[in-house]
């Protein structure tokens, strides 16, 4: 059984455009947490409206601890509202694949939201590194990862002391205790929300940075890359 945990804070313009996208899938997931980090628009009550259980979450580590404690399937994906499942067979193909290789985390490739030849060689980068690495450093966007519940409990979860890239903390404490894969039978879609706001080499110079910090002192646990959780919809 398949648990989706998303952890929110003022997504009521892009949560609807995900669930939709969970609605149409070829299987249902066995439910949908929201853990919400106390929003002021409307993603409570969209949540809900789609039938997701609502629960009071925090920053997306702690969230997505919060909404796997309260989880009961055996399969774990955390996802963020600005992403989209295009492909209509998307949870299937993830799970089998997941049980056939017998992976305990994985992720996949990412997909611009874009039509910007930029866009397209900054995720296509990404992904390639990501693949280089998967053996020796894996790498995770916290915008998709599946994740064994077992697994996730022996590892007490995201480090939530970690206020930066913990998702790549996240399955790198995971390979020492299971298996990691990049699954091949689908890509996530995602928003470009954040290169928009920041600036795409503004961008690309932060997560540069972010990980020469990881590799020479840890990870990262003050806030000097400035991290925002929380989206609100232009005016």
């Amino acid at each position: 059984m398949l648990s989706i945990v998303i952890p929110t804070k003022n997504e009521e313009e892009y949560l609807p455009i995900l669930l939709t996208s969970i609605k149409r899938q070829s299987i249902a997931p066995h439910e949908v947490i929201v853990a919400d980090a106390h929003s002021t628009d409307r993603t409570r009550e969209i949540a809900q409206a789609f039938g997701c259980k609502v629960i009071d979450g925090g920053m997306p580590g702690v969230g997505r601890n919060l909404g796997a404690k309260v989880a009961t399937g055996n399969l774990l994906l955390f996802l963020d509202a600005d992403v989209e499942l295009s492909d209509l067979n998307f949870l299937k193909l993830a799970e089998d694949e997941f049980e056939k290789r017998n992976l305990d985390f994985a992720t996949c490739d990412s997909l611009p939201q874009s039509k910007k030849l930029s866009d397209k060689i900054l995720h296509n980068f990404y992904n390639k590194y990501n693949r280089v690495l998967s053996k020796l450093r894996p790498h995770a966007p916290g915008y998709c990862i599946l994740a064994r519940r077992t697994k996730h409990e022996e590892l007490n979860g995201f480090d939530e002391t970690v206020v930066f890239c913990e998702d790549t903390d996240y399955v790198n404490r995971g390979m020492r205790i299971g298996t990691f894969g990049i699954l091949r039978s689908v890509a996530i879609s995602v928003s470009i929300r954040r290169f928009e706001r920041d600036g795409r080499f503004e961008s690309a110079v932060k997560y540069a940075l972010a990980e020469a910090h990881m590799i020479a002192l840890g990870p990262i646990r003050s806030d000097i890359f400035h991290y925002t959780f929380g989206h609100r919809k232009k005016k």
